[in-house]
């Protein structure tokens, strides 16, 4: 009996350490990846997407709606959602660090929105398990090998170092990839950089283009090195080999910066 108990506390530990949004949230209820692709398959629940627009353009669960949880209309879209639905609705995010789906049902719990549920492996999981129910870029993914390991990304990362470097060592094409909100007009490779909207492709491709046909390198760079993880499939859809991101976006450079002022 001891050993029994031993294991259980061993397994729960596990699984807390795995998901820690469940000792963070322990109010919240969640699903496991089977129990709600099950329930998915036998359309016994609805599915919302709480991360922002352009995340669940990339990469998202089939049948999914989008209500980001960022949005100031989040909580009248979800209650508009429960009074047209009877099943329980289910939310998701990125992954099992990701705390948007605890936060999302918790808002709900406390807008007294019922029987929300989080699915805390998010889609990065989903995707993996059952790829012909999850769309990369508007397209049933079918094979699992087209999501983008940590390693690959990674083989694309600079130092703010390095990345200044770059810049200041070739005529590659440096591109502020921010929010207007986020950038707060301020600019840090003045002369050199441009400005376009992750969701903008039209500008997007242009660069693009223009990086493929003048043979130079994309040079990226995000507030915090999380948008650009999404936009690295757009370049690889349109074919783009040279490009780099700087890790840690804007946040790692002033980081960088300040602790070499001290």
């Amino acid at each position: 009996m001891l050993l029994l108990a031993q294991q259980v506390l061993a397994e729960d530990t596990k699984a807390n350490k795995e998901f820690p949004g469940r000792d963070l949230y322990p109010e919240v209820p969640y699903m496991e990846l089977d129990d709600f692709y099950q329930k998915l398959k036998r359309n016994e629940v609805t599915v919302v997407d709480v991360r922002s627009e352009y995340e669940y353009d990339t990469l998202r669960i089939a049948g999914a709606i989008n209500i980001p949880l960022a949005s100031k209309t989040f909580a009248s879209e979800m209650r508009k959602l429960r009074m047209a639905e009877n099943k329980p609705i289910v939310v998701y995010c990125n992954g099992k660090t990701c705390m948007k789906s605890y936060k999302a049902a918790r808002k709900c719990e406390i807008e007294k929105i019922d029987n929300v549920i989080a699915y805390d492996s998010g889609i990065m999981d989903f995707a993996k398990s059952f790829p012909k129910d999850a769309l990369l870029l508007g397209k049933t993914l079918n094979d699992p090998k087209k999501l983008i390991s940590k390693d690959e990304f990674k083989k694309h990362l600079l130092t703010p170092d390095k990345f200044g470097e770059r810049i200041a060592d070739t005529s590659d094409i440096v591109l502020d990839v921010r929010d207007r909100f986020q950038r707060e007009g301020i600019s840090i490779f003045v002369g050199r950089e441009y400005r376009v909207s992750i969701d903008n492709t039209k500008r997007l491709d242009r660069y693009i283009d223009k990086a493929i046909k003048e043979n130079k390198a994309l040079l990226i760079y995000d507030a915090a090195g999380k948008q650009v993880q999404w936009l690295q499939y757009y370049l690889e859809d349109k074919g783009l080999k040279s490009y780099y991101f700087m890790a840690g976006g804007i946040s790692a450079y002033y980081k960088d910066m300040k602790a070499e002022l001290k």
